[in-house]
């Protein structure tokens, strides 16, 4: 056991981790276009399953290379998190139209429109995976038995916790809100929603800390806070709270007072109608 950090071999398995990330997008993109009649939203679901095959592909790879708790903890959590997130997301979306997202895309899409989807959807897609799933991997080398190692650990998985608790409680939450007819064009205001308007993209970030806190008991792993800075900013000002919050406004009536009084990542309490005492 070697108390130095093994680059050689962690730089090994992010060529691997690489590769399987673009077969599993060439698989998707090819599941797309000759099962699905050349509908794109299943990308959608890749994107969980991609981080727990990430880190599955990492596990095998680094066996010998860290403390295999470590990496047993680091890879449960990203599956458990990445395949609840591939199941909510299929559900969500089996028997809806496509997404506008990619018929948009897709309608403007010059020349051949797979090679256009394969660079714009699926490739794009995997780059960012590959970075954002930086902790993931680091996580699972060097070694380190010291209280820090430890506490970094514990740490990670208590925030870890608590963002898929967030984030799972927020979409179960949400589901059975929509799934109420009586709610159509109605603003979704209590449970977790009463706290955060977007509860399961806080719980998203969440659970991405708390993996970059696992992977912090080298410092080798500060370069895994690329992945987590970089989804913590697509998910706030990017295609998460900031995209989706464009068009609800026009959608439902009421979501310009549920804005006023509601924080619109981190959770805290409500604020009180203007007009109170």
């Amino acid at each position: 056991m070697s108390s130095q950090f093994p680059w050689s071999a962690l730089l090994t398995n992010l060529w691997v981790s690489a590769l399987a990330v673009l077969v599993l997008m060439a698989v998707a993109l090819l599941v797309a276009v000759k099962v699905r009649g050349g509908r794109h939203d299943g990308i959608d679901v890749v994107w969980g399953v991609g981080f727990a095959l990430i880190a599955v592909v990492t596990l095998v790879t680094a066996t010998g290379e860290g403390d295999a708790w470590r990496q047993w903890l680091v890879t449960v959590l990203t599956a458990v998190w990445g395949l609840r997130l591939a199941w909510h997301i299929g559900r969500r979306n089996h028997g809806k139209p496509e997404d506008p997202r990619y018929v948009e895309m897709l309608g403007r899409a010059p020349g051949n429109p797979t090679w256009y989807a394969f660079r714009k959807i699926y490739l794009t897609q995997g780059v960012v995976m590959w970075v954002v799933s930086l902790p993931v991997q680091l996580a699972q080398y060097g070694y380190s038995t010291t209280f820090w190692g430890v506490l970094t650990a514990v740490l990670g998985a208590l925030v870890w916790g608590v963002g898929f608790v967030f984030e799972a409680v927020g979409d179960a939450q949400l589901a059975r809100f929509t799934a109420d007819p009586a709610n159509k064009g109605q603003v979704m205001d209590s449970g977790l929603w009463r706290y955060t308007r977007h509860p399961n993209y806080f719980g998203d970030a969440a659970v991405w800390w708390g993996l970059g806190l696992i992977a912090l008991h080298h410092a080798a792993g500060i370069i895994g806070l690329i992945g987590v800075a970089l989804i913590t900013v697509n998910l706030v000002k990017g295609t998460g709270a900031k995209l989706l919050e464009r068009s609800i406004g026009k959608r439902r009536p009421g979501y310009a007072e549920y804005v006023r009084r509601t924080s619109g990542f981190f959770p805290l309490p409500p604020k009180k109608p203007a007009d109170a005492s």
